[in-house]
């Protein structure tokens, strides 16, 4: 009969920290609660040697270093002392089970991780690499409470939980190849091949200036993506107005016109013609219009907030007036394409004219008092570096905000999703990423003149001025957006972290009292793909409400709990508020424009396919 033996005791002052400490958490472990041990009075030694001092110099040794680094806040003591045990307690279990599975007689396997990038096979077949995962995760939360636990204004606060989150999602073991049994396997099955590829994929994303997040040689703007049917009606140095070609016998003889972000390529609006915002829209039967941004170079580095309001939606309301014979019209803006649709609207509200027959606005922000993670970027110091830099009165001239930068930035907010989910996979593993329309998309950045820019991040950002009537002068008038009159469509994405959906709900208030009627509704997901949700494919689902304009509660928790979920779709419930707001029926139009503004080339246009 085989008998099992004991491994032997490591001397105390040979393990690592983590040893040390996990021995030092049991010895204190096995005391009376009463008598647990303080950072301000150590316990006696542990049976195997290993002091609570010394435990306490592993976990200062594991986290004082970094945390000095990162922060000159203070954390409570009392705080400080409970992380301690907690992570001392936590991290003897944690060696003790992998002493136990290191045993040649034991049956016991590392537990699996919920964490999906360690959840492969490999992980749990190799005693060290899922240690190292465990430790990695017990690091990482300890790190995080110590984040939440500083003492300091709340901004502050907000800014080390985010630079801590950075740090955390950079240094896990899954991003590095010595670390990573994954992709070491892989290597090893593919006899280096993987390898190889890898280093080619990080060369070609070198030259391209960012990680890619899909296969972008599938896609080409007018072949695959932005592919309705429609023509370039109309072009200034700002933006190209594309007509759609109508889908149906008969159109609502009120036209409708979409303001996209300009931070983005309006196609995000028009990806596939089974999740295109557009073709769905055309099917409808709306006469519609959507502005295509130009993507600015050294030629428009001064342009203007002013510029980007008066030459871009002002001019095109007026464009489309004169094509359509159209008094009034519907108009829908997203993200800042919404803050410049409703900004041009008070504009032309100020100057006596209501060109708005309905406004529909979708996951835009007009009163900035909560920006979400966004604020922890914006301060007086950080506007006055961006306006010293590439802002109107720059010394030596106004600049440009480099797309790339913005593009990273967001990408960033989610790093596992959007960076080091395609490190490990491009890079370590030599996989090519999957075509996907949504991604192709987003890697496609846009410039921004630093004037506008500047201008837009202090008055709207930083000091939060549009929503205050007559606080800002933009064109030259006042601006009051409770002075546009017409009926005003507020959508929210529930996980939305760029445009919080209880910020959207802030839109409220700054119309209700004087538009004909206001709606809200709310969607699930996030600021993209909440939007981006058709109808046909079932996905997710919304909340509405029965109460609308006046009625509306004051804030957006109130209206949530009054609110019902319903499967599915936001699209159709938006179709119904609309439709009685297009007027009546009327043949549609045979050709594109009218005798003054002819086609000048086909959709998508040659203003949306120009490179960052």
């Amino acid at each position: 009969m085989k008998t099992k033996t004991r491994p032997a005791a490591i001397p105390a002052a040979s393990k690592p920290p983590i040893a040390r400490a996990a021995a030092a958490a049991k010895a204190a472990a096995s005391k009376p609660s009463g008598n647990k041990p303080s950072a301000a009075q150590p316990s006696s030694a542990g049976a195997d040697g290993a002091s609570a001092d010394a435990a306490a110099d592993a976990f200062g040794a594991a986290f004082g270093g970094i945390w000095r680094s990162i922060s000159g806040l203070s954390l409570p003591m009392e705080r400080m002392a409970s992380l301690q045990g907690d992570y001392l307690k936590s991290a003897s279990e944690l060696w003790n089970q992998s002493l136990t599975a290191l045993q040649p007689e034991s049956q016991a396997s590392a537990p699996r991780l919920a964490d999906r990038r360690f959840a492969g096979a490999e992980w749990l077949k190799n005693p060290a690499a899922a240690f190292n995962a465990q430790l990695y995760l017990l690091n990482a939360r300890t790190l995080m409470q110590m984040a939440e636990s500083v003492q300091g204004d709340a901004k502050t606060r907000a800014r080390l939980r985010f630079a801590v989150q950075q740090w955390i999602d950079a240094a896990s073991p899954s991003n590095y190849l010595a670390f990573n049994p994954e992709a070491l396997q892989k290597a090893l099955d593919t006899k280096g091949e993987s390898i190889a590829t890898g280093m080619q994929h990080l060369l070609e994303d070198v030259q391209k200036g960012h990680v890619s997040q899909t296969d972008e040689s599938v896609f080409e703007v007018g072949r695959n993506v932005a592919t309705t049917e429609g023509a370039v009606v109309f072009e200034n140095e700002l933006f190209q107005l594309i007509e759609y070609k109508p889908l149906t016998a008969k159109v609502h003889e009120r036209p409708m016109l979409f303001v996209p972000p300009c931070i983005n390529k309006y196609y995000i609006l028009d990806l596939q013609p089974d999740n295109s915002v557009v073709r769905y829209t055309v099917e409808q039967g709306h006469r519609l219009f959507v502005v295509s941004w130009r993507n600015p170079d050294e030629a428009l580095v001064a342009k203007t907030w002013d510029d980007y309001i008066e030459s871009g939606p002002i001019t095109a309301i007026r464009t489309v007036q004169a094509i359509t014979g159209a008094k009034t019209i519907n108009t829908l803006g997203f993200c800042v394409g919404g803050t410049i649709l409703a900004t041009a609207l008070a504009v032309l509200a100020a100057r006596g004219e209501q060109p708005a027959h309905s406004v529909t606005l979708l996951t835009t922000l007009l009163d900035f008092a909560e920006t979400g993670i966004l604020d922890i970027f914006v301060d007086e110091a950080s506007v006055q570096v961006r306006e010293m830099t590439i802002g109107e009165n720059a010394p030596t001239g106004p600049g440009l905000l480099k797309g790339k930068e913005l593009a990273t930035t967001f990408s960033f907010l989610r790093p596992n999703d959007l960076v080091w989910n395609y490190v490990v996979g491009n890079y370590l593993k030599g996989e090519t990423p999957p075509p996907f329309d949504l991604l192709y998309w987003n890697g496609d950045s846009t410039n921004l003149p630093g004037p506008m820019y500047c201008w837009y991040l202090r008055h709207m950002y930083l000091q939060n001025e549009l929503k205050i009537p007559g606080r800002l002068t933009v064109c030259g008038e006042k601006v009051d957006l409770g002075r546009i009159r017409a009926p005003v469509f507020i959508y929210g994405s529930r996980e939305d972290h760029i445009v919080p959906w209880d910020a959207a709900y802030r839109s409220v208030p700054l119309f209700k009292e004087h538009a004909k009627d206001v709606t809200f509704v709310l969607g699930a997901s996030g600021h993209i793909a909440g939007v981006i949700n058709p109808p046909a494919k079932g996905k997710r689902s919304h909340w509405v409400n029965d109460k609308s304009g006046n009625n509306l509660p004051a804030t957006a928790q109130a209206w949530f709990e009054s609110a019902k979920e319903q499967p599915g779709s936001w699209w159709p419930v938006w179709t119904k508020w609309l439709e009685p707001l297009g007027g009546k029926a009327v043949p549609a139009p045979r050709s594109f424009g009218n005798g003054k503004f002819k086609p000048i080339e086909p959709a998508p246009g040659r203003y949306v396919k120009a490179k960052a």
